[in-house]
């Protein structure tokens, strides 16, 4: 018996179910991914980097979202990063819902099953939006975090940070994160059980 091939969607189409959806869901060149709920350490960690930034924040031209935010970052792709921060006037397509088309700061905490695409084609496709200047990584599950920070002829630099003494900067927000703030409550001792 063969396996019965996977539907596929146009965007109007998954973004007319999304509108209606009772989970979020993540859009990709024709597939739609099911977003699994998240572990309490990858909840506490992304919970600790947007009140740590959404305190800097207040009383400037930015934005920041957690989690509900939908990003379109290309015709065939859209998402729903964990954080996300805009600065200046933020750019929206009403089209079922509401889509950011410029992010400046994109952040993920990732998980077993995410962290290969987050690393991967997520980030890829992440570099081609024109508004991206940082895109910042957050292990769950130890000390890690790692910042990409795109430099004036489009290259990206990298910096890792595995020290809890150490500073998260971002430059294109002129805000800062203490490593040891990121991951105070996340038990880094108990084995993952994420499946987000």
């Amino acid at each position: 018996m063969s396996a019965v091939p996977k539907p596929i969607y146009n965007a109007d189409q998954y973004l007319a179910l999304e509108e209606s959806a009772e989970y979020r869901s993540q859009f990709y060149f024709g597939e739609i991914f099911a977003m699994a709920g998240a572990s309490r350490r990858h909840n506490i960690a992304a919970g600790n980097v947007y009140a740590i930034i959404h305190a800097q924040l207040r009383g400037r031209r930015c934005e920041i979202y957690q989690n509900d935010m939908r990003v379109k970052v290309n015709a065939d792709f859209y998402t729903y990063p964990d954080i996300v921060i805009v600065c200046g006037e933020p750019q929206i397509e009403k089209k079922n819902g509401e889509n950011l088309l410029n992010p400046t700061v994109l952040i993920e905490v990732l998980s077993p099953s995410t962290e290969k695409f987050d690393r991967g084609d997520k980030f890829r496709y992440y570099r081609l939006m024109p508004s991206l200047r940082e895109y910042v990584l957050v292990s769950q599950n130890r000390v890690n975090v790692e910042h990409y920070f795109r430099q004036e002829d489009n290259s990206w630099l990298f910096t890792a940070m595995n020290d809890e003494d150490e500073v998260l900067e971002l430059p294109s927000v002129s805000c800062s994160v203490n490593v040891r703030d990121i991951y105070d409550k996340v038990d880094l001792t108990e084995e993952s059980l994420d499946l987000r």
